[in-house]
């Protein structure tokens, strides 16, 4: 099956997701992350064909998620490193898995736990707003044009939709149903 990029989507989640729409690609960054940037324990770790992991590893290396940095010179063997760009994903991994956490944790609990090392607590991920540090949901937040978005594929009706409730200075959250006011 081919697959549809969307990179033209005058949308970041559509963009991103356009590199990490797969679960290995998500779970190769989360190893990485962790600490296994060798080609052979990632195809162990994960299970994955070497055939898939060399393309996931390619794709991330060509977009500067990952580099390849050599750890031994003879015979030459080369680590995978999360790039700037690559480490701004922990934080998106971490969300991903806290609400994994709270809806398909089996009855034992959830399989890895994150301690915040500078508190030396156990933590459980919030995106939260940069100024109030309040944490942001759909009930709380509106969709406002920015300054890159247009009306076209994969925006046809949100891009109206958002423009619309902003000229009307619409409250945060109203009109919200279960497609809320879903983030770009």
């Amino acid at each position: 099956m081919t697959r549809t990029p969307l990179s033209d989507v005058a949308c970041s989640i559509a963009r991103a997701t356009d590199l990490f729409g797969d679960a290995w690609t998500a779970l190769i960054m989360r190893d990485v992350l962790v600490g296994i940037r060798r080609f052979d324990e990632l195809a162990q770790d994960l299970g994955l064909s070497r055939k898939v992991l060399a393309a996931r590893l390619a794709r991330l290396v060509e977009e500067g998620v990952l580099t390849r940095e050599q750890y031994r010179t003879r015979p030459p063997r080369e680590e995978y490193v999360a790039t700037e760009k690559g480490r701004e994903l922990y934080p998106v991994l971490l969300a991903l898995m806290a609400w994994g956490d709270k809806w398909y944790a089996e009855p034992a609990g959830p399989p890895a736990r994150v301690r915040h090392d500078t508190c030396g607590h156990l933590a459980t991920p919030v995106v939260a707003c940069d100024a109030c540090r309040e944490p942001l949901t759909v009930a709380g937040t509106t969709q406002l044009p920015g300054p890159g978005g247009r009306v076209g594929p994969g925006t046809r009706l949100l891009g109206p939709l958002i423009a619309a409730r902003a000229e009307s200075g619409a409250e945060p959250g109203a009109e919200s149903d279960s497609s809320g006011s879903a983030p770009s």
